[in-house]
């Protein structure tokens, strides 16, 4: 039986705890046996007692005398630190914020908060580990790029991701992650993205099954499920759709995604949160039992060809028969389908919801995509390749969606290695970066910068993708950009996801016009509370209730409605 989260974490730091004191009272026992040296025992206890709390606060100043010096000899400066007002033992102030931030706040608030104090960059200094959290882009170009060597997903990413995410794609590094990315490299060729007979059906579970054909050769047909009554009619759902696999899949995704953001808040202590048991694990099993049919499909496909005397090697047209032809690991592939369906399913299911959002909240947005659909496509007609290449307004106005709504809105990293970092702020010395620290980025924030896109860029505008600001703004610094990341781990699937997402879009507009909101049944846990709309801060704007795990959603989903273009009949 497995050891629980909590005991197996409290179990491995028994050395940390115990060995000073230990050290302290055999060398005291040595002192008095050989020297003669008495002590009494009341110092015994209290140097036994106090060992550890010593040791600690004598590494933490060490730590930071060392790391003024490794930076003093770079020319460079500490990053400043978060400074709470309140009591702020260990930091445990500051990891409760983020908690309560990430299951109620707006994303990227309190950062936000932070960018005004202490600017763009800035150190938390918590109980478990310091973590250093960057908006600038010449940092994020280092993270990414020119310093990709010296940044590593780490050892604490990969324990909290481990329990959904396992060995695959997205929570591996070095030689695992190069095998994962040589593997799928071959499958996202121009050839392979233009092919669109797999998006023709086109409703809500549209990116689970565009995905599932796309990698592993097999549709799920969640579509099957048919699609769910609002909040207040819920009580109508059939229970055929309640128990639907692709939907128990998706409930079960969101609550692992939920939990490991928890995870990622907490830092090394998060097993302290799930002491007596992984809260990931079984939603882990019902997302396994929903792919083993797609392994065991195409593991029984691999043996037939191999009992086949004259097959050829050609694997099939799927990732999938791709990877079992190099590994039959069941574990190694079972993590990958899961990582697979987090990009193939979640980032563009992001994007086309935040997208209709969009369409919902800028209706001339709308008729200028319509007006665009039929000059370079039709009214009915499909969209080809071309077609889409040809469409500068759809692109932008996905691009203007993927800017303001990215997708993954906050990522991390760890220093393998010491480095510096350029200051942006004048007359300021570089930044020194100590190995082993989390480091954190994010481009919700970047983004939305007004001194990287200018005085509107809170503005929703697909023009800035297509007027003098795209030159202005975005050619001489392409990383104030980055919503599919950038440099060796970029995004495999970015031309895939825009042709899905352009696809869906185009589809739907040849049928539906003037979509909406419907404020009147939406739940309780999607309308933004009141306090917002009292700020200045962009969540005043907000008529839904973004979230974050992994990825971006919108917690209780986004419910519009849109009318037929022939037709005056409303649709949920």
């Amino acid at each position: 039986m497995a050891i629980p989260p909590g005991p197996r974490y409290l179990f491995s730091l028994l050395p940390f705890f115990l060995g000073p004191p230990a050290v302290v009272y055999a060398g005291l026992r040595l002192a008095d046996t050989c020297l003669g040296l008495v002590v009494p025992t009341w110092v015994t206890v209290a140097a036994v007692v106090l060992a550890r709390p010593f040791l600690s606060i004598f590494q933490r100043y060490y730590t930071r005398y060392k790391d003024r010096k490794a930076a003093a000899a770079n020319y460079a400066s500490i990053v400043p630190h978060v400074e709470e007002k309140r009591p702020n033992f260990g930091g445990l102030s500051i990891m409760s914020a983020l908690v309560k931030d990430l299951k109620t706040g707006y994303p990227g608030d309190m950062t936000l908060t932070w960018m005004e104090k202490y600017g763009n960059v800035f150190q938390l200094r918590l109980i478990s580990d310091n973590r250093i959290v960057t908006f600038e882009p010449d940092h994020i170009k280092a993270i990414l790029a020119t310093q990709f060597d010296a940044f590593d997903k780490g050892p604490i990413l990969y324990k909290q991701f481990h329990s959904l995410l396992g060995t695959g794609v997205f929570n591996s590094d070095g030689d695992m992650w190069k095998f994962h990315r040589s593997m799928t490299r071959p499958f996202f060729s121009k050839e392979r993205i233009t092919h669109f007979d797999i998006f023709e059906d086109l409703v809500s579970r549209f990116t689970l099954d565009s995905a599932t054909e796309f990698l592993f050769g097999h549709d799920v047909q969640s579509l099957s499920a048919g699609i769910p009554y609002p909040p207040a009619y819920a009580h109508l759902d059939t229970e055929t759709f309640k128990k639907h696999p692709s939907n128990e899949f998706v409930d079960a995704f969101l609550r692992s995604q939920n939990q490991t953001a928890v995870r990622t808040r907490l830092g090394p202590t998060w097993p302290l949160a799930e002491f007596w048991g992984d809260k990931i694990k079984a939603d882990r099993e019902v997302l396994d039992r929903f792919s083993n049919p797609i392994l065991v499909e195409a593991l029984r496909k691999k043996d037939l060809e191999k009992k086949d005397a004259g097959a050829d090697g050609d694997y099939g047209d799927s990732l999938l028969s791709h990877l079992v032809h190099h590994t039959q690991d069941t574990n190694v592939l079972k993590d990958e389908l899961v990582n697979l369906l987090v990009a193939g399913r979640d980032t563009t299911g992001c994007t086309l919801t935040y997208a209709f959002y969009m369409l919902s909240e800028h209706p001339e947005v709308v008729e200028r995509l319509r007006q665009e659909i039929l000059e370079k496509v039709g009214p009915t007609n499909r969209p080809t390749y071309d077609n889409l290449r040809e469409m500068k307004y759809l692109r932008a106005f996905i691009n203007e969606v993927l800017r303001l709504y990215p997708p993954v809105p906050f990522d991390s990293r760890m220093s393998s290695k010491a480095t510096v970092w350029t200051s942006k702020v004048p007359g300021s010395k570089s930044y020194y970066i100590p190995a082993n620290t989390r480091v954190l980025y994010g481009v919700f924030n970047m983004h939305r910068r007004t001194d990287l896109w200018g005085p509107d860029a809170l503005e929703f505008d697909p023009d800035r993708f297509l007027d003098e600001r795209l030159h202005k703004y975005l050619t001489p610094n392409p990383y104030i950009f980055c919503p599919f990341n950038a440099g060796p781990r970029i995004c495999l699937g970015q031309q895939f996801a825009y042709h899905e997402s352009s696809f869906f879009i185009v589809r739907l507009l040849q049928q539906f016009t003037n979509f909406r909101l419907a404020p009147d049944v939406q739940p309780p846990e999607s309308k933004p509370p009141a306090s917002w709309a009292e700020t200045n801060r962009p969540k005043a704007r907000e008529k839904i209730m973004p979230g974050t795990h992994l990825t971006m959603y919108v917690k209780g989903g986004l419910w519009v409605r849109m009318d037929p273009l022939k037709s005056e009949i409303d649709v949920v």
